[in-house]
């Protein structure tokens, strides 16, 4: 019934959180106000949930966004490269939790044993990784190597700054503080998030533990974000909501039921979200033009 549509207010709450962790990151915290923030975070959500951007779309838009906000484009785009590597390792936190609460409600020990053997397998990942970029030089790398292919043909905005970009990453990744609180941010934000299961579940007539919503939604996460090639995952959040669900009691019906329900959360939330940078962009343009004599 109606009563779902409350989820839609409800996921305000994580992007929030996620928001308060990005803004960690940014060196003039105190003049990027955090509803500014909190907009960027809605739209680089839509276009990663209901476009076909790879889940990296939404990164590139949000670093155009934060600098035209003013703040430098070396330090927004490194504040957006060390917050997603950030997310990878809050992601990896939040499904050991998930896995925990499987393990804890249901006892089955070889399915978590096999989880946790994902997990480590994926490790070695993560820190190769946050390794590059700490001590690496990536930007400037991929920079030659744009300017082999494409000629003089590379990105404006990577053009001669590759190396400033390195060197603020690097900052970044020194400042232990600064990481931690961000990761707070963003973990306290994943776990909020799996009120929204919870919550539907039980507007939808079944009642699980808390525990069991951190599992799903974990779970779901971690599988989703494996196949992030999939536009919108689709097929891959139902088939993993089924498959985790019958381990916690929650049938299939029920489990496609809940992830209709999230897609009617993600259009709802993200829609209004893209329309608005739509009319950012447009405004953007019909001024540009104006400007050029050419309206």
């Amino acid at each position: 019934g109606c009563v779902l549509l409350w989820l839609v207010p409800l996921h305000a709450l994580p992007i929030l959180l996620d928001s308060l962790g990005w803004r960690a990151l940014i060196a003039r915290a105190k003049e990027t106000p955090v509803g500014t923030l909190f907009w960027i975070a809605c739209i680089r959500e839509g276009i990663n949930r209901l476009l076909p951007a790879a889940s990296i779309g939404g990164e590139l838009v949000g670093i155009r966004l934060l600098a035209e906000t003013g703040v430098d484009g070396v330090l927004a785009a490194a504040s957006v490269t060390t917050e997603v590597l950030l997310t990878i390792v809050s992601q990896y936190l939040f499904v050991a939790l998930g896995v925990l609460c499987l393990l804890r409600i249901t006892h089955t020990v070889h399915l978590a044993d096999d989880a946790l053997i994902g997990l480590a397998a994926s490790l070695p990942m993560i820190v190769l990784l946050a390794v590059l970029l700490r001590y690496g030089s990536v930007f400037e790398r991929l920079e030659r190597l744009a300017v082999r292919v494409l000629g003089g043909q590379t990105l404006s905005f990577l053009a001669g700054r590759s190396a400033q970009l390195d060197a603020a990453i690097r900052e970044l990744s020194r400042d232990a503080p600064r990481l931690l609180t961000t990761l707070g941010w963003q973990l306290t934000g994943m776990v909020s998030g799996s009120l929204e299961t919870w919550l539907a579940l039980r507007w939808l007539g079944h009642l699980v533990p808390f525990g069991a919503a951190i599992a799903l939604e974990s779970l779901t996460m971690a599988v989703r974000s494996f196949a992030f090639l999939v536009p919108a995952g689709l097929g891959v959040q139902e088939a993993s909501l089924m498959a985790f669900g019958t381990l916690l009691g929650v049938d299939a019906e029920l489990a496609l039921a809940l992830s209709l329900v999230k897609r009617m959360r993600e259009v709802l939330f993200g829609t209004p979200a893209l329309l608005s940078w739509y009319w950012v962009e447009g405004r953007r343009e019909l001024q540009h033009v104006r400007g050029s004599g050419k309206y």
